[in-house]
């Protein structure tokens, strides 16, 4: 039976928004025969995560033991992972009831393609919606175009939480790299010079704004240049050395 991994970071204080997240996991609305299971992987000591993880008769608990950053959780949930696909779901985020369904009938109907990429809205504190435009026009994504348009912008072009791929090609790249801001973009440029991708015309997940998140802490700038060098120098070394994977991707059932 065809499976999809959803992996969730999480901190010891998410447990409600996490509690939220999994939720909006129960809702959704899968094609027939697909099932799913939840990789929620503590970064730390295991606490209040692994009793909201009861709840959830598809969910897969495990802790680090240590802090090793949301990267590298990222990382030993992929390690961890059975289905064929894996779809990014941060603690503190909601999917839409379409949102793994969307994916999965993108790759049925696009066989090339390796990722697919949700657009979004911002969930404001009081529970109102904000739209944002995509960056690109909905539809197949040839390798180089999305990150071409990294280049040009010098900025994010897509909203990488939102990231679903093939679990055999996100490992075969190493899973989400060690940066110190944006290792999911590092690892969708990665994808995106080297396969073809998708985004969907429809908004998928919720991308929640609160007081508490990574982004918006004092001191998140810092490194940033740093670590938009690494992305910049990955899509400019997969370039040099004129890397595409050519092989047609098996089904994902």
């Amino acid at each position: 039976m065809p499976l999809i991994s959803v992996l969730t970071p999480v901190h010891a204080e998410r447990a409600e928004f996490l509690a939220e997240a999994g939720e909006s996991l129960a809702a959704q609305d899968l094609p027939a025969g697909w099932e799913l299971e939840w990789l929620i992987q503590e970064d730390g000591s295991a606490s209040t995560p692994a009793v909201v993880a009861q709840r959830f008769p598809f969910s897969r608990y495990q802790a680090n033991g240590e802090s090793l950053g949301v990267n590298i959780a990222r990382n030993v949930a992929l390690a961890r992972a059975s289905g064929s696909l894996v779809h990014v779901l941060d603690s503190d985020d909601l999917l839409l009831p379409n949102a793994l369904r969307t994916a999965i009938e993108a790759f049925d109907a696009h066989p090339r393609i390796h990722w697919v990429t949700g657009q979004a809205h911002d969930l404001l504190p009081d529970s109102s919606r904000l739209s944002f435009p995509a960056p690109l026009e909905p539809g197949l994504i040839e390798p180089g175009v999305l990150t071409q348009l990294i280049l040009d912008s010098g900025r994010p072009a897509a909203p990488c939480a939102g990231l679903t791929a093939r679990t055999g090609t996100v490992r075969a790249f190493g899973g989400w790299v060690a940066t110190p801001r944006g290792g999911d973009l590092a690892l969708l440029v990665a994808l995106a010079e080297t396969t073809p991708g998708f985004l969907p015309p429809d908004v998928t997940w919720l991308y929640r704004r609160h007081s508490g998140q990574i982004t918006g802490q004092a001191g998140w700038s810092r490194l940033q240049d740093e670590s938009m060098a690494v992305i910049h120098q990955r899509i400019a070394a997969l370039r040099g050395l004129g890397v595409r994977v050519l092989s047609e991707p098996a089904p994902c059932i």
